[in-house]
């Protein structure tokens, strides 16, 4: 069995016409004809239902189709590997990240896998965990960091971050000298938000909900320095990760949230049973050792 004649056959599939198919792949109606009824001589059945209007599989054509398009793909994941592995040193990673992550750490740690690979390139897009989940699952982005969630089920994925939010105020703020906070305490306060696209808000409406108030927010944005800039002119407060806090203004200051404690940990995500290049199966890798090892 030929794998063009499979490919032929996906194309009169997908167009449910053979003129439109054969234009499409760039060969005569009548020679398109003639390899599909070769492909039927030698299965011994009959792959469509033809009619006036347009073409309709039968329970055999089905049946081919379906694993007809697993052999093609298996076949053009082959060659691309194939090829990659002859151009090992070269390839295009496309990595998202949350607004929200410490990106100087992953800049050092680009940096430190371009020096091993110089002919790589990068995408890197920021935005919220919602949106960079969306993307790896699309095939829009190959990997990323996420905050960890129970949907991670359709990613392969390893913690490297686990810590709590704090509390984050203005230094003239009433809260700004207190060693902890309980989040009830909160429950008056003005708050400056992420938008609906980052789970950091999901973890904090959460949190607020189960211990029984509704946090009065007064803006949101997809931008840390916004959220920064906004409780540092006493604007409102905010919730954010440790590792993140620390890195903020001396204008603002941070208390540890208690009663309960709101954990936030993070993820590296790929697509779970899908193609990856060997550049990006090299970088998971290298990013794993180095994002783990900074961790411990």
């Amino acid at each position: 069995m030929d794998i063009k004649h499979l490919q032929y056959f996906i194309e009169v599939t997908n167009t449910t016409n053979f003129t439109q198919a054969a234009d499409n792949l760039y060969i005569t109606q009548p020679a398109l004809s003639r390899i599909i009824k070769s492909l039927e001589d030698e299965l011994g059945v009959s792959l469509f239902i033809r009619s006036r209007k347009k073409i309709l599989l039968t329970d055999a054509g089905e049946v081919l189709y379906k694993y007809a398009s697993i052999i093609t793909e298996q076949i053009e994941s082959l060659e691309m590997e194939l090829e990659q592995l002859q151009t090992l040193k070269t390839g295009h990673i496309r990595i998202g990240l949350p607004t929200v992550v410490n990106s100087f750490f992953f800049s050092e740690l680009i940096a430190a896998f371009h020096r091993e690979y110089p002919a790589v390139t990068f995408q890197l897009e920021e935005n919220g965990s919602r949106i960079v989940e969306e993307k790896i699952s699309n095939g829009s982005l190959d990997c990323g960091v996420v905050v960890l969630t129970n949907s991670q089920n359709m990613f392969d994925y390893y913690t490297f971050v686990k810590e709590t939010l704090t509390l984050v105020v203005p230094t003239s703020h009433p809260f700004a000298g207190k060693k902890q906070i309980s989040l009830k305490e909160l429950k008056d306060q003005s708050f400056i938000m992420f938008n609906q696209d980052f789970e950091l808000r999901n973890r904090i409406m959460n949190a607020c909900k189960e211990i029984g108030f509704h946090p009065k927010i007064i803006s949101e944005t997809s931008q840390l320095d916004f959220i920064e800039e906004m409780v540092a002119s006493n604007v409102g407060v905010t919730l954010l990760p440790e590792s993140t806090s620390k890195e903020l203004t001396s204008k603002i200051t941070t208390v540890p949230v208690v009663h309960p404690v709101i954990e936030w940990n993070l993820a590296f995500i790929w697509k779970k049973d899908s193609y990856l290049s060997q550049t990006n199966k090299k970088f998971i890798a290298f990013a794993k050792e180095k994002l783990l090892h900074s961790s411990s």
